[in-house]
């Protein structure tokens, strides 16, 4: 089953690539599309998103790391070109959240959660380039985010800023999101990009950052009675949604160990490879028995979100490979091959390529985009990579 599973997620690698390269590109406006419809159309006038174009960058530059194709190199390059021409504040620093086809910014608001996703492809892509200018914007970001998103007196990070870094109304980035301060999706992605940060740039100062950010994992975030994440708080960690997300608990359980692993934290990498069963463990009570996982639950109103996301079985298949590794337990690896064995049979678009954005109970495929703001090829090139490592 391991190296049928290796082989199969090395296949995949290949073909969601070939796809981006086949597709995605904007060949008249430059970098990439904004959106691509299920039929591979492309909207030519759509918005194009900061973190759409941070995870092309990382998943190419990861994927380059891999396998040395060349074509994966290229469009890295692409990618970081445009981020950098059109993302990047040259005004008042930092990424604005959007652009239109043409570059022009149309969304100026500083979300932190996309700063950090820039922060982590900008770190990946100076590993296989080189491109100082690469590593000094990386580094230049992150000190923007201590500056102004770092919270010295409660710990941890706020959510968003003005263009300007003032305090602003509206924090969230989905409009079903809760109008907090805080939330643990942001705090996954800054640890995320810290770690990969810290490994072109071992800063004892950055180091201290990643310890403080499992800490607040630990003790804030976690809730210690389900062993589920809690999703937002306001400024000083109070609390404020107890909706349960699978993919989120995934995600965390492998994150955890890998960042206390990074900065060499021998005790908090045991006290993280514990949680990291414990948040699996919560998690597999979203698995249904077609092996694939739920979006969502609320306990409140007993309300199961009858939805299955693709990135949320990408994060499932990595947590499970990973829970298998720290156990040796075959239950979890089972598990991680059920979870594949769904994207296959609903998730892997067998026509036109790549991952529907989800199915519906029913599992007819939801009526999303294939690229968007939101859809990268991050989420599932990069359990392809996970496996191709730890299998």
């Amino acid at each position: 089953m391991q190296e049928q599973l290796r082989q199969a997620l090395q296949a995949e690698l290949n073909a969601i690539l070939d796809f981006w390269l086949q597709h995605s590109m904007d060949e008249k406006f430059g970098g990439f599309y904004g959106k691509l419809f299920n039929d591979n159309r492309p909207d030519p006038f759509a918005v194009k998103g900061a973190v759409l174009n941070a995870g092309i960058l990382r998943a190419f530059s990861a994927a380059y790391q891999a396998t040395q194709h060349a074509p994966y190199l290229q469009a890295a390059h692409r990618a970081f070109s445009y981020i950098a021409e059109y993302f990047l504040d040259k005004e008042y620093g930092g990424v604005v959240w959007s652009v239109d086809y043409t570059g022009n910014p149309v969304e100026t608001k500083k979300q932190v959660y996309a700063i950090a996703r820039v922060i982590d492809a900008f770190s990946e892509y100076y590993k296989v380039s080189q491109h100082q200018v690469a590593k000094d914007r990386a580094t230049g970001l992150y000190s923007l985010l201590q500056l102004y998103g770092y919270d010295c007196v409660c710990g941890g990070y706020l959510q968003a800023f003005s263009r300007d870094w003032k305090e602003i109304s509206d924090l969230r980035m989905f409009t079903r999101d809760a109008n907090e301060k805080k939330s643990a999706n942001t705090h996954l992605q800054i640890l995320d990009a810290y770690v990969n940060l810290y490994s072109i740039w071992p800063d004892e100062g950055l180091k201290t950052h990643i310890r403080d950010l499992l800490v607040v994992f630990h003790e804030k975030i976690v809730d210690k009675k389900t062993g589920h994440l809690q999703l937002f708080f306001e400024e000083d960690w109070l609390v404020k949604s107890n909706t349960v997300s699978y993919g989120y608990d995934m995600q965390a359980s492998w994150l955890l160990p890998a960042a206390a692993k990074a900065i060499g934290d021998e005790a908090m990498q045991e006290k993280s490879a514990v949680l990291a069963i414990q948040l699996v463990e919560a998690a597999k009570a979203g698995q249904d028995t077609d092996g694939g996982f739920w979006n969502e639950f609320a306990p409140d109103n007993q309300h199961l979100v009858m939805e299955k996301l693709w990135w949320p079985q990408a994060e499932a298949i990595t947590g499970l490979i990973n829970a298998w590794q720290l156990s040796a337990n075959p239950a979890y690896l089972e598990s991680a091959n059920q979870v594949w064995q769904f994207v296959c049979d609903h998730l892997r678009d067998r026509k036109n390529g790549e991952w529907f954005w989800g199915v519906r109970k029913d599992r007819t495929v939801m009526d999303e985009e294939k690229v968007g703001m939101w859809k990268t090829p991050n989420h599932n090139s990069r359990v392809c990579m996970e496996a191709l490592k730890r299998l």
